[in-house]
């Protein structure tokens, strides 16, 4: 990358800039995964910025575009979208649907499959249909695209399994108890291997993850010391979901609209390499406050001082990230020194980039329509 980053840490870097613009500085068939969240097509128009329903397509495709073209053959594109309602009536937008045509008929994607997050600590909404009216259910599922670049992107679900249900557990005690081998009236030849203990059960494409963060150090932390955080976070298990399913140790994990850092932080924590764009330096700023579980007020103080300058270029050298808090605290107590990102200059990026890295152009923080949404 020929810019500097805001801050970077063993594994990753958290750019300021038009996620459009970075983009352009990274070489084709390069990233592994893409997992985002961008502004939705709303209707009111939200501090973080979002456009209307009718240009929506057309604005996101813009970024599908640099997407298909940076993500690796076997690479995937992961891409939530939460649900509108039309404007003045209560009929369903269809622009999430639409993005998922155009990606595929336009771009060239795959539709792998379709994942829907339900969010089940969502508070009712939208307030005119069903909290006023109570003529509609409430809005609590995300649809959740994952495109890929082939029809066969890398991914192993024996990496996301669920826990198994009580009975599933009793039923592979003592499957003669439970069901008898056979062919079912749905087709399906239900073998004698059925009952086999396979470490967990295959995950469904409903994914139930409540958003309930509001007693994080993130919130507490930016509260305290009076910075904006960002309004709408999703939940480290969603991008940890699909970072594990569809990544490997050390492989690169980019999220286009980084908002608060989730994503950048859920791959630090699984040991990928990633890369955040966000267009909100206020934003990014803030979301250093997550990798630095352990840390007294006053030296997350003196860090967010030093991120005030656009490509500061701070290295986080003493961290670690964990989706435990408490093991976090005592690691970082340990005082681990990290290294710089890349091993090597032709590591991620290139020979030619990685030479330029001190030179950093500054991005055009004006040069796109929206602030960016996680």
């Amino acid at each position: 990358m020929r810019s500097k980053p805001l801050y970077y840490t063993k594994r990753g870097q958290a750019y300021v800039g038009d996620s459009l613009e970075l983009m352009a500085e990274l070489p084709d068939n390069s990233v592994d995964l893409v997992m985002t969240s961008p502004p939705f097509a709303l209707r009111r128009q939200k501090t973080y910025g979002n456009v209307g329903e009718t240009e929506y397509v057309d604005w996101i495709k813009l970024f599908g575009k640099e997407v298909f073209r940076v993500l690796k053959e076997t690479g995937s594109f992961v891409l939530d979208l939460g649900g509108a309602y039309r404007s003045g009536v209560p009929s369903r937008s269809l622009y999430n649907f639409r993005v998922l045509l155009a990606f595929c008929d336009e771009i060239g994607f795959h539709l792998a499959e379709d994942f829907y997050w339900f969010n089940p600590a969502k508070l009712p909404s939208p307030i005119e249909w069903v909290n006023k009216r109570k003529i509609r259910a409430k809005d609590s599922v995300n649809t959740v695209w994952w495109f890929s670049k082939t029809a066969f992107p890398k991914a192993d679900v024996r990496k996301v399994l669920a826990p198994y249900s009580d009975r599933m557990k009793k039923l592979i005690e003592d499957p003669e108890s439970f069901y008898k081998p056979k062919k079912r009236p749905s087709g399906h030849d239900i073998s004698a291997g059925f009952g086999k203990n396979n470490g967990g059960a295959i995950p469904a494409n409903l994914l139930s993850i409540p958003n309930t963060d509001s007693n994080s150090s993130y919130l507490r932390l930016c509260e305290e010391l009076g910075l904006q955080r960002h309004p709408a976070r999703f939940p480290a298990e969603l991008p940890a979901f699909f970072i594990k399913m569809l990544t490997d140790e050390k492989d690169i994990v980019l999220d286009i609209f980084a908002g608060s850092n989730t994503t950048g932080f859920s791959a630090e924590a699984l040991n990928r390499k990633w890369l955040s764009f966000e267009l909100d330096q206020q934003y990014l700023a803030a979301s250093v406050i997550r990798f630095l579980e352990g840390y007294s007020v006053e030296e997350i103080r003196e860090i967010l001082f030093k991120l005030q300058i656009n490509q500061s270029n701070f290295e986080l050298g003493k961290i670690y990230c964990s989706f435990e808090p408490v093991k976090a605290t005592k690691q970082r107590r340990q005082h681990i020194i990290q290294p710089s990102l890349f091993s090597t200059e032709d590591d991620f990026i290139g020979k030619n980039n990685s030479k330029n890295v001190q030179q950093g152009a500054s991005p055009d923080d004006n040069s796109a329509t929206l602030h960016c949404r996680r």
